[in-house]
């Protein structure tokens, strides 16, 4: 098989680790505390929720967090999957790996069968070990593919690389973000290793000085989690790309075959609020066709590179747009991403039900109440055929955090024009929030 899914499994079904919490933690800094690993570890394992889709048709599917079968039976009807097996709740306050590490017959069973094994991303515990994991812990630094980026522009028309400079110290950080602030620049700090939004924050001149100038907005933002403890922070040019609304936020997604030859997934255009990845919408039209082209051109030469260092497997690169329309390549990511996920879906229903799909990604549509998993059914439930009257698929993608604090659900949306899935959205928006005045209504 040839393309992307041909590289990526051999077009063959798979079995999915929901390895998030695993990868993020080998780049967590020493200076951050137990208490901020465990809530990193859950928000790990909620996030893992999105496994079932980790490739267009999942044998096995194994999930640190507690699932109810309903979940995975909805997307076996929409996407036409034979059985899935589904192991959930096998990790709670530790990795994924190590919970497996103590159950050795359901390793054994993952093993079985000779399937393709994919994961969010390499770790020690798996697909750990040589070539591989050293590019992902080399350039899943923001400092090493700053690097890389500025290198390989020079050969890239429409690609235009931000300015990056890393303070010994973070005094020192703090002196340069004040003195470029007085002069009325605003600044990207970042953490070298960072994910979700986590490790980055933009900093403006009316931030800085409201805080009580640089280091005490660079305390605040460690004492709030947005930024790690400790030296080392990336100081970088914010890229201003002006009034326009559409078209800040880029990606574009590629597989690196066993043989090393890397293969385009697409592009799409990433939802983000603030330094948060909110979502994605992927499919024909997404992204305009002449920014398409840039951001693959540049992002096959990044995967031509990381080929070269023995990487295989998923990346992306990340893109944010200036006002003359160029792109500016802020991090790439050696694993899976929200914007995968996007894309696989996307294949998938091209697959079994014709090709034209748009497919757009709501990670953490707020919730107005807190709901079990049951109720959280009943009521998506409820929506999916008035999401099917507009035009749109709904899935269910992340049913975990229904009942967190701030009670949320990672949904997507398929559709074949961006009208139905602006519509979607939209009822469902109003729907969610409706939830919290129904039971205010009943006090």
């Amino acid at each position: 098989m040839d393309g992307w899914v041909g590289a990526w499994t051999g077009g063959r079904r798979a079995v999915h680790l929901g390895n998030v919490a695993d990868f993020n933690e080998q780049f967590l800094p020493e200076g951050v505390g137990a208490a901020q690993r465990e809530r990193r570890l859950r928000q790990g394992h909620h996030y893992a929720g999105m496994a079932a889709c980790y490739s267009p048709e999942p044998a096995l599917v194994v999930l640190p967090g507690l699932v109810e079968e309903a979940w995975i039976a909805w997307l076996a009807r929409e996407l036409e999957w034979g059985r899935v097996e589904l192991y959930s709740g096998v990790a709670d306050t530790v990795t994924l790996g190590r919970a497996l590490a103590g159950r050795p017959a359901l390793a054994e069973r993952i093993a079985a069968g000779g399937r393709p094994v994919v994961g969010w991303g390499r770790t020690d515990h798996w697909g750990g070990g040589g070539p591989e994991l050293a590019a992902v812990r080399r350039y899943e630094s923001k400092a090493a593919a700053h690097e890389l980026f500025a290198e390989l522009a020079a050969d890239h028309p429409g690609i235009v690389v931000p300015w990056q400079e890393r303070p010994a110290t973070t005094r020192r950080a703090a002196r340069r973000l004040t003195a470029r602030a007085a002069r009325g620049g605003t600044t990207v700090v970042k953490s070298p290793y960072g994910v979700g939004g986590f490790g980055t924050a933009v900093v403006t001149p009316q931030e800085l000085f409201a805080a009580g100038g640089g280091r005490a907005l660079l305390r605040r933002l460690t004492a709030d989690e947005v930024l790690p403890p400790g030296d080392g922070l990336l100081l970088e040019e914010f890229i201003d790309a002006g009034p326009a609304a559409r078209l800040r936020d880029l990606t574009f997604d590629a597989v690196i075959g066993a043989d090393g030859r890397v293969h385009p997934v697409g592009t799409g255009e990433m939802a983000v609020d603030g330094t948060h990845y909110q979502g994605v919408t992927v499919g024909p039209g997404a992204v305009p066709p002449e920014l398409a082209r840039t951001a693959e051109r540049f992002g096959l030469a990044v995967g031509e590179r990381l080929a070269a260092e023995g990487y295989r497997g998923w990346f992306d690169v990340d893109f944010v747009t200036d006002r003359q329309r160029r792109l500016a390549p802020t991090e790439a990511n050696l694993r899976l991403t929200g914007p995968a996920v996007a894309f696989v879906l996307r294949a998938r229903l091209d697959e079994v039900r014709g090709p034209g799909h748009l497919v757009r990604t709501l990670d953490g549509a707020p919730l107005g109440v807190r709901l079990s998993q049951e109720a959280l059914h009943e009521h998506l439930d409820r929506l999916r055929p008035r999401c099917a009257a507009l035009g749109a698929t709904l899935l269910p993608l992340v049913p975990t955090t229904g009942y967190e604090p701030e009670p949320a659900v990672g949904l997507a949306l398929a559709a074949r024009s961006a009208e139905a899935l602006d519509a979607a959205e939209a009822l469902l928006t109003a729907a969610n929030h409706a939830l919290g005045r129904m039971f205010e209504a009943l006090r």
